[in-house]
């Protein structure tokens, strides 16, 4: 089903939650919206969900209107056909499996046969089968939120919301259900809204990634799209761009970084303000030894050995130092003091305002934003 929010707003007291925001979901799409904590993203989905009584706007899924200020509908959460999986499990421990994914069957009045069907099947989605009998108290952390998935998914809702499902999990099983819950996802073909702050797991389950800051959407696409072209400094560093420079404008293709002499190539750039270079730790390529032309003259400060890859920190000046990543094949014996020499290409620097400054770049595609990257 297709979700459509019009000009949402949520505000409590002086501090506005949600900020005039329009949204369109397409039906069977993934979004995730993606934000620090207190930039709306919860506060979005519960207002979708009904948890939370905007004070104005329109939330539509198919062509049943939930919300209207203006025409005062607002249904009720348990008439909206919406499954919900939270942070916590919530599920009752004192249940069993398949007691706990058959409560909202029975509470709807569904015949006994026609339950055991839809559980045992929603069991086997889920990759439960063969626990039906077990109790919720005896389940693993990542069985409990795959009986939480379960009690959603066979209510057959319209959309399924969920609420930073993966949180509470190890990182290994964290990993492991981001893919199920994708595989989920498409083979069920369920509009879905994912609400999360990490931006990994945004990129690997999200059709469209929409990122919030201050109760807005200031960008919205494809990961590729989001991950390759941010149009703002602070949106990169959220995504894990770890070098984001202090720099002047030198001309239109180059910037000098701030308390340095060095001086960045980058692809033209518009005339921002309030400029940052921003260069991903694997995009800068080192060797050992003093720099020839072109190159940058470093030293090592630390080395962060991480297994696949390490991280070294260089500094260019006594109060600038840079990050960048080398994978197994492609590590140095580096130590602390060393001078290298740094290459980064133009292509790799974009040069980026500290914040979304114009309102319509939210709703306008990244390919025709290229002049700012």
């Amino acid at each position: 089903m297709k979700i459509t929010v019009e000009h949402l707003t949520l505000q409590y007291g002086d501090n506005v939650a949600v900020r005039d925001l329009d949204l369109e979901i397409g039906d069977g799409e993934s979004l995730v919206l993606l934000g620090q904590s207190g930039c709306g993203k919860t506060s979005t989905m519960r207002c979708i969900a009904g948890l939370e009584t905007p004070n104005g706007g329109r939330i539509t899924i198919g062509d049943d209107v939930l919300f209207d200020a203006d025409r005062g509908i607002n249904r009720s959460p348990n008439k909206r056909n919406i499954g919900m999986v939270f942070q916590s499990y919530a599920i009752w421990p004192h249940m069993t499996v398949f007691e706990n994914v058959a409560f909202g069957l029975k509470m709807k009045g569904v015949g006994r046969a026609d339950v055991k069907a839809r559980v045992m099947e929603t069991l086997e989605l889920v990759g439960l089968d063969g626990f039906a009998d077990r109790g919720a108290s005896a389940l693993s952390g990542g069985q409990m939120q795959r009986v939480a998935l379960a009690r959603s998914v066979v209510m057959r809702p319209s959309v399924l919301l969920l609420d930073e499902p993966l949180s509470n999990l190890d990182a290994r099983l964290r990993h492991r259900l981001r893919g199920d819950l994708r595989e989920l996802q498409q083979s069920l073909g369920l509009t879905s809204v994912y609400v999360t702050h990490d931006q990994e797991e945004a990129l690997a389950l999200a059709d469209r990634i929409a990122m919030m800051q201050h109760g807005r959407i200031v960008q919205i696409g494809s990961p590729d799209e989001i991950y390759a072209k941010p149009l703002s400094a602070s949106i990169a560093d959220f995504l894990g761009v770890a070098n984001i420079l202090s720099v002047s404008r030198k001309d239109e293709t180059h910037v000098g970084v701030d308390g340095t002499d060095v001086v960045l190539e980058a692809l033209p750039f518009a005339p921002l303000e309030e400029l940052r270079a921003c260069v991903r730790a694997e995009d800068i390529d080192v060797r050992e030894g003093e720099p020839e032309s072109g190159e940058i003259r470093g030293t090592v400060v630390s080395r962060e050995f991480l297994g696949p890859t390490a991280t070294y920190r260089i500094a260019l000046s006594d109060d600038v130092d840079i990050e960048l990543t080398r994978s197994k094949q492609q590590r140095l014996q580096l130590t602390e003091g060393d001078v290298v020499s740094l290459s980064i290409a133009p292509d790799s620097v974009q040069v980026l305002p500290l914040d979304v400054v114009n309102e319509h770049w939210a709703d306008t595609p990244t390919s025709s934003l290229q002049e700012v990257g």
